[in-house]
């Protein structure tokens, strides 16, 4: 079959595109340098485009199959220069997030942490590389409690507890801060700002514990 590596290298370049909300997460600092490649593959289609594209025009647009390899690359890199982390956003497919956290750090680091309606979280923080780590959660009065986490590839320890506490930057009443605590003696905590909070959804609902 004709161009039959550059369609390979089209299919899997396609399928990693859309599959990246399941492995980036994994990759942890070895995320960036896969994007990096992913960066290259996307060029090195974009210049077997213009090749094939020459080589049909010399061909007066005569090799059927050649030209069904321009539409295939051609789609394939609109897509993703339009929807670079897929087609599909599968974070819509899961259970709605009851509450949305984030804390910008140093060198436009983010975490972001989200609780669901189902009562699990996933925590994605992207400094460096991305990192994830999902689990349960479950409530208890006003406070939040973390169980059965995933244990990321750097094996960092994950918080017990959380709070809900007015903003300490923002004195009104609409501002929230997400108080993370590691254990019953932190005293300290780590603050993430609250962009959405339906805790009350959860009110009558217990988790599959």
């Amino acid at each position: 079959m004709k161009n039959k590596g550059l369609l390979i290298a089209i299919i899997i370049f396609f399928l990693t595109i859309n599959t990246t909300y399941y492995w980036e997460g994994k990759f942890g600092f070895f995320a960036f340098p896969a994007f990096l490649i992913l960066v290259i593959v996307y060029l090195g289609l974009a210049i077997a485009l213009i090749r094939q594209i020459y080589l049909a025009v010399k061909e007066n647009f005569s090799d059927i199959p050649r030209l069904l390899t321009i539409g295939l690359i051609a789609l394939v890199l609109v897509s993703t220069f339009f929807r670079p982390m897929g087609l599909i956003d599968f974070e819509k497919l899961e259970s709605d997030a009851v509450l949305i956290a984030q804390r910008e750090g140093a060198a436009n680091c983010m975490t972001t942490l989200k609780l669901k309606d189902d009562f699990t979280f996933r925590e994605r923080s992207v400094c460096f590389g991305v990192t994830e780590i999902k689990g349960n959660f479950y409530l208890q009065n006003d406070t939040i409690y973390f169980d059965k986490m995933s244990v990321n590839r750097h094996g960092n320890e994950f918080y017990v507890f959380a709070i809900v506490k007015p903003s300490r930057l923002i004195k009104d009443e609409k501002h929230f801060d997400l108080i993370r605590y590691k254990s019953l003696t932190d005293t300290v905590g780590y603050e993430l700002s609250i962009s959405k909070n339906e805790l009350y959804k959860l009110k009558d609902k217990k988790p599959n514990r």
